[in-house]
């Protein structure tokens, strides 16, 4: 990466539901973060994560609580309120030492309209979750005093993303979130693991009752993998997906290291059962998933405003066969990368078609569009127009 035109020294104030860490489970927003930091450090910015001290980060870390909640629905409790405010009060601290450049958030918008979250720099706000989910809505009703702020700039994930808050809030700009490619295990060899990977999140918008239908219709062995949070409805769906499901592995208690294909992938992979859950996987194990796979099933039945899991499967070489919801036909080239289809019927005989996709394509679709690098000079450049650092001498 080249050095930036302008060093500057940027502020992350990150989310405290997780630790900001490489190796989490499930933890997309954390990973964003993770991910940001990184490049931004590689490209020769200073970057400082203000975040829970059980976070591991490239930059600068800046400790603000001792440990994160632990999951996304703590932030709710009285405790979990208290804990944020902990956080935030500390990264304002750090952000009125003097040294900070520009802002970076990823929630909190109320607290920075408000004015409790008052830095006198400018803050870019990464929009995560879909317009109609965000709130924004319902805080212009509770406060139709407050009309805009002018230090505060918003950054859609997806040209869908950015179309549901056209109404809602400016937005500067759309950068979609990139990973390390390098990172992952790239492999070229089509049908090697023989069998259909779903991972996300166990609830019944990520469609893993499709990806059973798919998988039964077409007689191809499905691997399901995700976590399954503490929510009544998230539960009892899971309990209704257990009667198609053959077999459930818990793989989360084994390491991953040199023997993992032989010691877990391949005993579960022999087995003569044909839906199989192996629980929530960590961003190693994942990889080695997606890696063997055929292909990975997106049957979302929502409009997700990004998915990560569509660009980590193409940065291992597996193509991806998705229903064409939110921002899939952003991410997924149909017939190139996977195929982006519109019903069950279509997607069973995509399964069918999967071996003339150049998983060499997938990658390099990645690699060009989806880096941690790309994402970070967007930012930076962001990060340039809101700012007046001047232009450093050249050396």
């Amino acid at each position: 990466m080249h050095a930036p035109s302008k060093r500057l020294t940027i502020l992350h104030v990150a989310t405290i539901n997780k630790p900001i860490t490489s190796h989490i489970g499930y933890g997309p927003i954390e990973t964003v973060i993770y991910n940001i930091d990184k490049g931004l450090h590689a490209l020769g910015h200073r970057s400082i994560v203000a975040c829970s001290s059980d976070s591991t980060v490239t930059g600068e870390k800046y400790e603000t609580v001792s440990q994160s909640l632990g999951d996304y629905w703590h932030g709710f409790t009285p405790e979990g309120q208290a804990h944020v405010d902990l956080h935030l009060s500390q990264a304002l601290a750090r952000a009125q030492m003097g040294d900070i450049d520009i802002i970076h958030m990823h929630e909190w918008f109320e607290r920075v309209y408000t004015g409790s979250f008052h830095p006198s720099v400018p803050i870019v706000m990464t929009l995560h979750v879909p317009g109609p989910h965000s709130g924004v809505a319902a805080f212009r009703e509770r406060r139709p005093d407050i009309l805009s702020c002018p230090s505060l700039h918003f950054v859609a994930i997806s040209d869908y993303q950015r179309r549901q808050y056209r109404d809602l809030v400016p937005v500067e700009k759309t950068i979609p979130h990139g990973i390390d490619v390098e990172d992952y295990l790239f492999k070229d060899e089509s049908n090697s693991g023989n069998y259909l990977f779903s991972i996300g999140r166990i609830t019944e918008v990520k469609g893993q009752d499709t990806a059973i239908a798919v998988a039964k219709q077409s007689g191809a062995k499905l691997i399901l993998a995700g976590c399954i949070q503490n929510k009544r409805e998230d539960r009892d769906f899971f309990t209704r997906l257990k009667k198609s499901i053959d077999l459930i592995v818990d793989v989360g208690r084994y390491p991953v290291n040199r023997d993992y294909y032989d010691q877990v992938l391949k005993p579960i992979l022999s087995s003569d059962k044909q839906i199989i859950y192996i629980g929530e996987l960590d961003t190693a194990a994942k990889k080695h998933w997606y890696r063997h796979a055929q292909a990975t099933l997106f049957p979302i039945r929502w409009g997700e405003p990004f998915g990560m899991v569509l660009i980590e499967s193409m940065a291992s070489g597996t193509p991806i066969l998705a229903f064409g919801a939110g921002a899939v036909p952003e991410i997924v080239r149909h017939g190139e990368t996977g195929f982006v289809v519109d019903s069950v019927e279509s997607m069973v005989q995509a399964v069918g078609c999967i071996e003339h996709l150049d998983r060499r394509q997938c990658w390099r679709h990645v690699n060009t569009s989806f880096s941690i690098q790309s994402m970070a000079e967007g930012y930076a450049a962001l990060y340039e127009q809101l700012t007046d650092v001047p232009e450093l001498s050249p050396v």
